[in-house]
Protein backbone atom coordinates (compact mmCIF):
# COMPACT_ATOMS: atom_id res chain seq x y z
CA UNK A 1 0.00 0.00 0.00
CA UNK A 2 1.40 3.36 -1.02
CA UNK A 3 1.90 6.10 1.58
CA UNK A 4 1.90 9.64 0.08
CA UNK A 5 4.31 11.01 2.73
CA UNK A 6 6.77 8.16 2.21
CA UNK A 7 6.42 8.47 -1.56
CA UNK A 8 7.18 12.20 -1.31
CA UNK A 9 10.31 11.78 0.78
CA UNK A 10 11.53 8.92 -1.43
CA UNK A 11 11.05 11.20 -4.46
CA UNK A 12 13.13 13.90 -2.73
CA UNK A 13 15.78 11.29 -1.93
CA UNK A 14 15.87 10.23 -5.60
CA UNK A 15 16.17 13.90 -6.62
CA UNK A 16 19.24 14.14 -4.36
CA UNK A 17 20.97 11.31 -6.23
CA UNK A 18 19.85 12.65 -9.61
CA UNK A 19 21.36 16.05 -8.74
CA UNK A 20 24.56 14.28 -7.66
CA UNK A 21 24.88 12.26 -10.86
CA UNK A 22 24.09 15.25 -13.05
CA UNK A 23 26.50 17.45 -11.05
CA UNK A 24 23.64 19.93 -10.79
CA UNK A 25 24.65 22.48 -8.16
CA UNK A 26 21.39 24.42 -8.52
CA UNK A 27 19.25 21.32 -7.89
CA UNK A 28 21.48 20.28 -4.96
CA UNK A 29 21.13 23.73 -3.38
CA UNK A 30 17.35 23.54 -3.78
CA UNK A 31 17.23 20.19 -1.98
CA UNK A 32 19.01 21.34 1.20
CA UNK A 33 17.10 22.97 4.05
CA UNK A 34 16.99 26.74 4.32
CA UNK A 35 15.25 27.09 7.71
CA UNK A 36 17.08 24.36 9.64
CA UNK A 37 20.77 23.96 10.43
CA UNK A 38 22.23 21.18 8.31
CA UNK A 39 25.09 18.71 8.58
CA UNK A 40 26.80 16.35 6.16
CA UNK A 41 29.31 13.53 6.48
CA UNK A 42 30.78 12.45 3.16
CA UNK A 43 32.56 9.07 3.28
CA UNK A 44 36.03 9.63 4.71
CA UNK A 45 35.39 13.31 5.55
CA UNK A 46 35.03 15.06 8.88
CA UNK A 47 31.48 16.26 9.67
CA UNK A 48 30.43 19.47 7.93
CA UNK A 49 28.00 21.93 9.50
CA UNK A 50 26.03 24.79 7.97
CA UNK A 51 24.59 25.30 4.53
CA UNK A 52 27.50 27.34 3.12
CA UNK A 53 30.09 24.75 4.11
CA UNK A 54 27.98 21.89 2.78
CA UNK A 55 27.30 23.61 -0.55
CA UNK A 56 31.03 24.35 -0.91
CA UNK A 57 31.70 20.63 -0.45
CA UNK A 58 29.25 19.73 -3.23
CA UNK A 59 30.79 22.32 -5.56
CA UNK A 60 34.22 20.80 -4.86
CA UNK A 61 32.97 17.25 -5.51
CA UNK A 62 31.15 18.29 -8.71
CA UNK A 63 34.21 20.23 -9.89
CA UNK A 64 36.62 17.34 -9.53
CA UNK A 65 37.99 15.94 -12.81
CA UNK A 66 36.03 12.70 -12.46
CA UNK A 67 33.31 12.96 -9.82
CA UNK A 68 31.94 9.54 -8.93
CA UNK A 69 28.58 8.33 -10.19
CA UNK A 70 26.28 6.73 -7.65
CA UNK A 71 23.68 4.09 -8.19
CA UNK A 72 21.27 4.30 -5.26
CA UNK A 73 19.27 1.22 -4.26
CA UNK A 74 17.27 -0.18 -1.36
CA UNK A 75 15.76 3.12 -0.23
CA UNK A 76 13.47 2.88 2.79
CA UNK A 77 11.65 5.81 4.37
CA UNK A 78 10.53 6.33 7.94
CA UNK A 79 8.31 9.40 8.30
CA UNK A 80 7.95 10.99 11.75
CA UNK A 81 5.57 13.92 11.38
CA UNK A 82 7.39 16.71 9.54
CA UNK A 83 10.72 14.84 9.56
CA UNK A 84 11.81 11.68 7.78
CA UNK A 85 14.76 9.33 7.59
CA UNK A 86 15.72 7.56 4.40
CA UNK A 87 18.29 4.78 4.48
CA UNK A 88 19.74 3.46 1.25
CA UNK A 89 22.73 1.83 -0.37
CA UNK A 90 25.10 3.77 -2.64
CA UNK A 91 27.07 1.85 -5.25
CA UNK A 92 30.20 3.69 -6.45
CA UNK A 93 32.10 1.39 -8.77
CA UNK A 94 33.45 -1.38 -6.54
CA UNK A 95 32.59 0.46 -3.32
CA UNK A 96 29.36 0.00 -1.39
CA UNK A 97 28.28 2.80 0.93
CA UNK A 98 25.40 2.77 3.38
CA UNK A 99 23.74 6.17 3.60
CA UNK A 100 21.19 7.91 5.75
CA UNK A 101 19.46 11.08 4.64
CA UNK A 102 17.32 13.08 7.05
CA UNK A 103 14.63 15.33 5.61
CA UNK A 104 12.33 17.97 7.07
CA UNK A 105 9.35 19.68 5.53
CA UNK A 106 9.88 23.31 4.61
CA UNK A 107 7.25 25.16 2.63
CA UNK A 108 5.50 21.90 1.77
CA UNK A 109 8.67 20.32 0.35
CA UNK A 110 10.99 17.69 1.77
CA UNK A 111 14.46 19.18 2.23
CA UNK A 112 17.65 17.52 3.44
CA UNK A 113 19.09 18.48 6.83
CA UNK A 114 21.60 15.65 7.12
CA UNK A 115 23.44 13.26 4.80
CA UNK A 116 25.79 10.58 6.06
CA UNK A 117 27.55 8.00 3.94
CA UNK A 118 29.94 5.39 5.27
CA UNK A 119 31.55 2.13 4.21
CA UNK A 120 29.50 -1.02 4.31
CA UNK A 121 30.85 -4.55 4.50
CA UNK A 122 30.24 -6.80 1.55
CA UNK A 123 26.88 -8.60 1.65
CA UNK A 124 28.62 -11.88 2.50
CA UNK A 125 30.36 -10.45 5.55
CA UNK A 126 27.43 -8.30 6.65
CA UNK A 127 25.80 -9.51 9.83
CA UNK A 128 22.12 -8.92 10.27
CA UNK A 129 20.29 -9.89 13.42
CA UNK A 130 17.87 -12.75 13.04
CA UNK A 131 14.18 -11.87 13.20
CA UNK A 132 13.94 -12.92 16.85
CA UNK A 133 16.70 -10.43 17.78
CA UNK A 134 15.03 -7.45 16.10
CA UNK A 135 12.69 -5.08 17.95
Amino acid sequence: MSNPLEDGVLAANQAFYTAFNQRDTYAMEHLWALEHRASCIHPGWAPLFGRQTIMASWRAIFGSPEPPRIEMTDAHALVMGSAALVTCIEHLGDATIVASNVFVQEGGEWRIVHHHGGPMPSPRSSRRPSSHQMN
